[in-house]
């Protein structure tokens, strides 16, 4: 079974920074893109940062800039380094991953971290 585990969560004020991490675990055979998206109260979620299995990245326009997304293939990880962050970035990021499994593609989500950011 293929477990996305999200961590580094936390309150931080503005202008602070957090780094989140997210591993994933399991019977993995191959990771293809892998990203963050984000859910603030009463808004849809959005995606923050994505990577390909390739290092290619992309960015919602309201983190460019700030946020940089790596991975690390060699432990299934990717993480997400914030910088000046803002109170309009507190929300529960979640890690997804493309994940090949069993020679079958699917896609993954972790549980969420919660990020908060006073001003």
């Amino acid at each position: 079974q293929v477990q996305l585990v999200e961590s580094g969560g936390g309150l931080v004020q503005a202008g602070g920074s957090l780094r989140l991490s997210c591993a994933a675990s399991g019977y993995i055979m191959s990771i293809d893109a892998m990203g963050w998206h984000r859910q603030a109260p009463g808004k849809q979620r959005e995606l923050v940062a994505v990577i390909r299995s390739d290092g290619g990245t992309g960015y919602a326009d309201s983190v460019k800039g700030r946020f940089t997304v790596s991975r690390d293939n060699a432990k299934n990880t990717v993480y997400l380094q914030m910088n000046s962050l803002k109170p309009e970035d507190t929300a529960v990021y979640y890690c997804n991953a493309d994940i090949v499994s069993d020679y079958r593609k699917r896609n993954y989500w972790g549980q969420g971290t919660q990020v908060t950011v006073s001003s």
